[in-house]
């Protein structure tokens, strides 16, 4: 992937319609106040519910599977979990406000946890984070909101590294919302009106500047989209010469609010706060 040729795209992000058919197939799931959800390569989702403090697992056909959670402090609680991200192996759920990552096995078995000391003044805490990510090699990346940086710990949950912070220069990050990792392990992270890219050793790569502020991103594969509450927002990280195209569907209803966005083998999942919408793409240019 040629990065230098995205930062010229990202800046006409809106400028660019998607030459799309998008056929609407109906909607998956009911929650109450969805906050992010991941796909897994096997085909199921993960969603968390801030509203019941819950991980639901449903599958394509909109089937609920299973729900684990409730408000608490043990393990399979949670406090707003934020964010979740799955491998068909394990699901990493964000746990805000408890200051910690759960990690759990496909089936919602508890594993273990990550979570810093807070009794002892460490620089290596972390609090409140808002989003986490393993890569490909099972390293596993934390955004930490309350120090503006993100943390990268081995599978085992082992401290490695920190950047985003006053060390990195000129890719210090000032408002992290959202981090995603593409295949080669690049992580991008939403910084207000920036999309900040590094590599696996922390390396500031590059910023892109949006005329949007993004709320969310995901990478699924090689797609890569970035949302507002209204619009969404696609690049096809594989192709250098594909630009960032809006691919809302034109009759997407105008008081829904986006919350995450996801392209899985030419299927476009839309979640709101009550669902999930799924549309058949049907061709594209």
């Amino acid at each position: 992937m040629n990065l230098k040729k995205v930062t010229i795209l990202f800046l006409i992000i809106i400028n660019i319609s998607y030459a799309q058919t998008l056929l609407f197939k109906g909607d998956l799931g009911e929650f109450e106040s969805a906050s992010a959800f991941t796909l897994t390569p096997g085909g199921q989702f993960y969603v968390t519910d801030l509203a019941k403090n819950e991980i639901v697992k449903v599958d394509t056909f909109g089937n609920l599977i299973q729900s684990i959670g409730g408000y608490g402090w043990n393990s399979s609680t949670f406090d707003e979990p934020i964010d979740v991200f799955a491998t068909d192996l394990r699901v990493y759920v964000t746990d805000k406000n408890n200051n910690r990552i759960q990690v759990f096995d496909k089936d919602l078995n508890y594993l273990f946890l990550i979570k810093t000391d807070e009794q002892i003044n460490d620089a290596n805490n972390f609090q409140y984070p808002t989003s986490c990510e393993s890569s490909i090699q099972g390293d596993i990346y934390i955004l930490d909101s309350d120090n503006t940086r993100v943390m990268k710990f081995n599978s085992e949950g082992n401290f490695l590294l920190e950047f985003g912070n006053y060390d990195s220069g000129d890719f210090m990050l000032s408002s992290p919302v959202k981090l995603a990792l593409s295949q080669d392990s690049k992580i991008f992270v939403i910084d207000e009106n920036k999309l900040t890219v590094f590599d696996q050793y922390g390396m500031g790569l590059l910023k892109l500047n949006s005329s949007t502020e993004p709320e969310n991103i995901n990478i699924t594969f090689n797609n890569l989209i970035v949302n507002t509450p209204d619009s969404l927002f696609y690049l096809n990280l594989q192709n250098p010469n594909n630009k960032f195209v809006n691919i809302t569907p034109n009759d997407l209803d105008e008081d829904t609010q986006i919350v995450e966005g996801i392209i899985f083998n030419r299927n476009l999942y839309i979640l709101n706060e009550t669902n999930i919408l799924h549309y058949l793409i049907l061709n594209e240019e």
